[in-house]
């Protein structure tokens, strides 16, 4: 249990290093620690911190006395002490134990293989005693004699390995003993005068041997062999051992052995084995009797023990020499040695016990190691370094414990920086808002009466003064929102929405933002949308607003002359179609200026490099939007630092640009949380192109269907009144045509496209598709004044039913109206560019609607659509400040509307309360007390609680204006219209949003939704 304790709490202790460090790390932008480890971590930390929480409450805390922890660490030292002590004693009794195995394993094979020889030798000699009996006895006279013997047991003496000699002595009669001396020619010796005095080999004299007493029987040697031939004519009944061993042999049957005795002449301990050779076949249960009288002599053989188990040691070598004691123990109070000695510096013993064949005579083979057992190191080693381990465990320990006390203090300590730093988070997000809020409201003040000052009787200095002002405050807006975006995405509070948008009014909406300062430097702004993108997607559309403004601004920024190309398609089709590849020809631009190229710009793109990343069948939209400009580019010094935040090119780009050098940053970390990528490519003096890849959800034509009826309700119902028409465009130019061609087929227009005024004529003049309108590029216009003039003559001379409206689309509207022969043409129409579904739709309509009466200038076709929709209209602003009600009244009163003002949102509420008589609502959404979001959604629960009661009779319709459906129109002002989250308006029930102060062309886009 207290390892366990130590375990959790050195991890925790490095949990807590980890996670400081890799603060700190964090603090100064080290990317080695990652996201993935904080998540590992996280959750060995909410462990961890219980562990520590108890360990601390019921072990670490200072309220243990200091005497516990001192007898707690005493008691840890003496139990490991303990423990050590028994691992040392049972890796000693193993290795004991071990070497007890290896010695009885080379015992048991000494003995076995003894005991294997003996048997083999001793089944030769029943062998031979078998052939002696047939043919000494069997044979009369016999066929073997003394010579026959030696020579024939010396020739076999390979298969007896351990017998030193072999003999044979017949039994003889007392009344056959002269006899029997006569025949041999010597006389029967006695044998126990030898065993009692033995003699050495070189002084044995067979002849001073006294001859064998008389007795009933004698069992003289009459053959043996040469080594041991001097033992013929001993009689072995007149020794005491032999006399036992020859008649237990004749009754048994079987060979029996001596004890162990000093052989003669060698002096060496051996033995004798002995079988008895039977003058017939016997029975198998013949008795000791019987077997007594069949007996006609014996056969032994002699065995030198010593030399025999020396020569079988010498076969079996061994890395670990062992002592080797072979001991007859018949007698076991007094065993007989046969071979070995005692010497020996170990004690361990072990026993193999041996069977010679005899079951009267025991043997044993006693092994010794020769030398004294190794130091037991393993076992030493082993249990010093676990008491050691448990020491340095228990000092650990110790220097835990008080690193645990000061470790809780710190956590304590961090635990209130942390409420503190949160509660700085918290406040400085309330700040920002507040700031933005703050610094916005006076600034679209400041904004809106230098446009409404604009609009007064002003001369030339005076209007110079006040365009130089807006466009200084307008500067100073976008800065601060710049700024406070940076703040965001550096505190990581920046997180995307995932709303339903229309991509292409996005796109749209965008253009309207610099078509002023497009025309005014006469650079061609144009976007252009594949048709495999989806018209409606999922995402974030205030940001990808965002981004495209930021791209687009500096293109214009940076651009004098050529265009700025947006273009938008799936990267499905960068992969599998070479169409959109951009070549760095001129006839293949916008404008004709050269281009970098864009395929440059996304070469090191993952999305490309890992196709199989891209599913079919998936519900996401992978799309890549790239920016071409025709501006100054950027030098190849500066290209690495690009994204860094408030870097620019030079000091000089600040003085003749402006701008702060954090909009690309800014941009980076969008594209960053839309799972994307970007990158660009510039060449000095040609241009840039930046492309990034978003990754969108595709959105079904039947969901969120009442938001995507609001969005597109004016294009649509524009985009039904002109479809079906035909109209021709006249252009050489075959990218700015295809642009042409995608903005007028967005409003169900068939379009075909001619380079020539010639080609025109040839499709006009065929009677089988009525041409409606025609479209004349600038640059086709004025390449040829003369040339145009015809066109229209002739144009004019076809008869024709419905004569085809002219249109000259113009990219400068100041050429156009200083062309003497553009202003004289009585049916030519002028649509300025950047084209866009709502402009180009607005300025068609009104051509084909009211041709005679004559070309509005540029500008004019808002306003005065404007005062046709609001004018005697009764509209309420409502916002809590007076600047911002003056600016929006004077703004809505210039094209007519009866205007109410109102400054707080309970206010609103009981003015839109119905019936009342109010046509629209302009709400802010920043106020005191309520603001406009909670306002809308009141006023949106009162009118549908009167709507349901006319629906059930309740109300009448006479008592409510004669109004069925109660929805008063409420459009959201906003102080910036890229970072409006329209759809957070449209959720709590408005219908749109305009920005602050209002722009006469996206006024007009959202009031002619309701107002026709």
């Amino acid at each position: 249990m207290l390892c366990c304790w130590i375990a959790c709490m050195m991890s925790m202790n490095c949990l807590i290093n980890c996670q400081f460090s890799c603060t700190e790390a964090s603090l100064v932008g080290d990317s080695g620690c990652t996201e993935m480890w904080f998540k590992v971590w996280d959750k060995i930390s909410t462990c961890g911190l219980k562990l520590h929480h108890h360990y601390y409450q019921f072990i670490g805390s200072t309220r243990v006395s200091e005497s516990w922890w001192r007898k707690l660490l005493l008691s840890w030292v003496i139990c490991w002490t303990v423990v050590s002590i028994w691992i040392f004693c049972y890796m000693n009794s193993q290795a004991t134990e071990k070497r007890k195995e290896t010695l009885a394993s080379m015992c048991d094979e000494r003995a076995r293989m003894l005991q294997d020889q003996f048997n083999v030798s001793m089944n030769h000699i029943q062998a031979m005693s078998i052939l002696i009996s047939t043919f000494q006895h069997g044979k009369n006279p016999s066929a073997i004699d003394q010579t026959t013997f030696a020579r024939y047991t010396e020739r076999t003496a390979f298969e007896r390995p351990l017998t030193s000699g072999v003999a044979y002595a017949v039994r003889v009669p007392h009344s056959e003993r002269e006899q029997f001396e006569k025949h041999q020619g010597w006389t029967i010796k006695r044998m126990d005068t030898l065993e009692q005095n033995p003699v050495h080999k070189d002084d044995y004299n067979p002849d001073l041997l006294e001859p064998s007493p008389v007795q009933e029987e004698y069992v003289p040697v009459i053959f043996a062999q040469d080594i041991i031939s001097h033992v013929i004519s001993m009689d072995l009944l007149s020794g005491k051992e032999d006399r036992e061993n020859v008649l237990r042999a004749s009754k048994s049957g079987k060979g029996v052995l001596t004890a162990p005795f000093r052989l003669l002449k060698t002096n060496c301990l051996g033995v004798i084995l002995t079988f008895a050779v039977y003058n017939r076949d016997l029975p198998l249960n013949a008795t000791p009797n019987e077997r007594v009288q069949a007996t006609d002599g014996y056969l032994g053989g002699v065995f030198d023990v010593e030399s025999l188990v020396e020569k079988l040691l010498h076969q079996l070598a061994s890395k670990q020499t062992i002592l080797v004691n072979v001991l007859d123990t018949t007698n076991q109070s007094h065993p007989i040695s046969m071979y070995g000695s005692n010497a020996s510096d170990d004690g361990l013993e072990l026993v193999s016990y041996l069977n010679f064949g005899d079951p009267f005579r025991k043997h044993e083979m006693h092994c010794r190691f020769k030398q004294k057992p190794p130091w037991p190191w393993l076992a030493i080693t082993t249990s010093i370094g676990i008491l050691v381990i448990a020491l340095l465990v228990g000092h650990i320990f110790h220097a835990t414990v008080n690193r645990i006390a000061k470790v809780e203090d710190d956590c304590n300590k961090m635990m209130e920086l942390t409420k503190q730093a949160e509660a700085a988070d918290v406040a400085k997000s309330q700040f920002l808002a507040t700031v933005s809020h703050e610094i916005r409201t006076p600034m679209n003040g400041v904004l809106g009466m230098l446009h409404m000052l604009m609009v007064t009787d002003l001369d030339v200095r005076q209007l110079d003064y006040v365009r130089t002002a807006q466009a200084s405050g307008k500067a100073l807006v976008t800065l601060i929102n710049e700024v406070l975006d940076q703040a965001k995405i550096e505190s990581g509070n920046l997180e995307p929405e995932g709303v339903q948008f229309d991509l292409r009014a996005v796109l749209d909406d965008v253009l309207s933002l610099f078509s002023g300062k497009a025309q005014d430097k006469g650079v061609e702004l144009a976007v252009y949308v594949y048709d495999r993108v989806p018209e409606m997607l999922i995402g974030d559309p205030g940001r990808f607003r965002q981004i495209i403004t930021n791209l687009m601004g500096n293109s214009i920024k940076f651009t004098e002359k050529g265009h700025i190309h947006v273009t938008v398609h799936l990267v499905e089709e960068v992969i599998d179609s070479i169409e959109v590849e951009t070549k760095l020809l001129p006839k293949n631009t916008l404008s004709g200026f050269p281009v970098a190229d864009r395929r440059q710009s996304w070469k090191g793109f993952r999305t490309f490099s890992q196709e199989e990343s891209i599913h079919p069948l998936s519900d996401s939209i992978h799309l890549i939007v790239s920016v071409e400009d025709t501006g100054e580019g950027i030098p190849i010094e500066a290209q690495p630092r690009v994204f860094t935040p408030f870097m620019q090119v030079g000091p000089s780009i600040s003085r003749t640009h402006g701008g702060t050098g954090i909009g690309l940053s800014i941009s980076k970390c969008l594209v960053s949380l839309m799972k994307g990528e970007i990158s660009f490519v510039s060449i000095p003096k040609i241009g840039s192109t930046f492309t990034f890849t978003a990754v969108f959800t595709s959105s079904s034509s039947s969901s969120k269907e009442y938001k995507s009826q609001q969005i597109n309700n004016h294009t649509n119902s524009v985009s039904s009144e002109f479809r079906g028409m035909r109209a021709l465009v006249v252009d050489p130019r075959p990218v700015r045509a295809k642009v042409s061609r995608y903005h007028i087929q967005r409003l169900g227009i068939h379009v075909e496209v001619v380079s020539t005024f010639k080609q025109g004529l040839s499709i006009i003049s065929q009677r089988s598709n009525v041409t409606h309108m025609v479209l004349i590029e600038q640059e086709v216009w004025d390449r040829d004044l003369n040339s145009s003039s015809l066109f229209i003559n002739n144009l004019e001379k076809i008869d024709l039913s419905t004569s085809p409206k002219v249109f000259l689309l113009s990219n400068s509207i100041r050429s156009s109206r200083a062309n003497p022969t553009t202003s004289g043409v009585c049916n030519l129409t002028v649509i300025p560019k950047p084209l866009r579904a709502s402009m180009l739709a607005a300025s068609l309509q009104r051509a084909m609607d009211d041709g005679n009466k004559g070309n509005p200038c540029y500008g004019e076709l808002p306003s005065l659509s404007l005062r046709s929709l609001l004018l005697g209209r009764k509209i309420l602003i409502v916002d809590d400040n007076n600047v911002n009600l003056k600016v929006a009244a004077g703004a809505l009163k210039k094209y007519g509307a009866d205007v109410v003002s109102s400054s707080s949102g309970m206010e609103a509420i009981e003015l839109l309360t119905p019936p009342h008589q109010f046509d629209a609502c302009f709400m802010d959404i920043q106020m005191p007390e309520m603001d406009g979001f909670e306002a809308t959604k009141r006023i949106r629960d009162s009118e549908q609680n009167i709507n349901n009661r006319i629906h059930f009779g309740e109300l009448s319709v006479q008592t409510c204006n004669n109004v069925l459906n109660w929805h008063v129109p409420i459009l959201a002002m906003t102080a910036d219209v890229i970072r409006a989250t329209h759809e957070e308006c449209l959720r709590c029930g408005m219908d749109g949003y305009v920005s602050k102060p209002f722009e006469a062309e996206q006024l007009y886009q959202e009031v002619s939704r309701f107002f026709h």
